[in-house]
């Protein structure tokens, strides 16, 4: 079994298995994980597996739980992420076309009359002569001058990225929706298994108590 870190990092933790009495020894193993490296939930076929006795089922319980709490947690991060994505890859895929467009024009061609952005409400008219470099925003308020062929390139490249970080994306959300739905099977084994082990205790000592009431003499 793996420990899922809120950073998406894996580290190994304990698998308890049972031993002889109700001792428990748990041996460190590195859990198989998927791509981006989320380890795979446990799957419980047999709960004396994970529980020696019926003391140690609160603490494994608990254990999923909080595997549960970090698969979600990553869940919400990558859902987060890719909504990101999709409303970034139109912008890059709309400028790749604009940059593209500005390379296919020939040499004596008219200037070009658009409109630019001021702010979300407010545009300007300008006139676009033939030219062989523009201007792309990188983040953090800063703009890079590139000749054309370069930043068509950088623009295919960060379009290629975004894809494939997406595509990254909806399969990590489908595979931790899947070890969540795991770890509560395997949760809810480990409570029936503790039920079922609580009735048989009930019912030994009810046998054992009327056992004794027949071995009474009477009077």
């Amino acid at each position: 079994m793996a420990e899922i870190t809120k950073g998406g990092q894996t580290t190994p933790t304990h698998s308890c298995s049972k031993t002889i009495g109700s001792d428990t020894q748990c041996s460190k193993k590195t859990a198989p994980t998927n791509p981006r490296g989320i380890p795979f939930a446990p799957f419980v076929d047999k709960v004396e597996d994970y529980v020696a006795s019926r003391s140690d089922v609160e603490g494994c319980l608990k254990s999923f739980q909080e595997m549960i709490s970090k698969y979600q947690y990553m869940e919400a991060n990558t859902s987060r992420r890719a909504v990101g994505l999709r409303d970034k890859i139109p912008d890059i895929e709309k400028t790749l076309e604009t940059v593209k467009f500005l390379s296919d024009r020939k040499e004596d061609t008219e200037p070009l009359e658009s409109f630019f952005e001021l702010n979300d409400t407010l545009y300007a008219k300008a006139k676009v002569p033939k030219t062989e470099e523009v201007y792309l925003w990188l983040g953090a308020n800063v703009m890079l001058s590139y000749p054309l062929p370069e930043a068509e390139t950088l623009l295919q490249s960060k379009l290629e990225a975004a894809q494939s970080s997406l595509e990254n994306c909806d399969e990590d959300l489908d595979f931790l929706r899947e070890q969540v739905t795991t770890m509560e099977v395997a949760t809810a084994r480990v409570y029936n298994w503790d039920v079922n082990e609580r009735r048989k205790e009930k019912a030994s000592g009810k046998d054992a108590g009327e056992d004794d009431a027949k071995g009474r003499p009477n009077g």
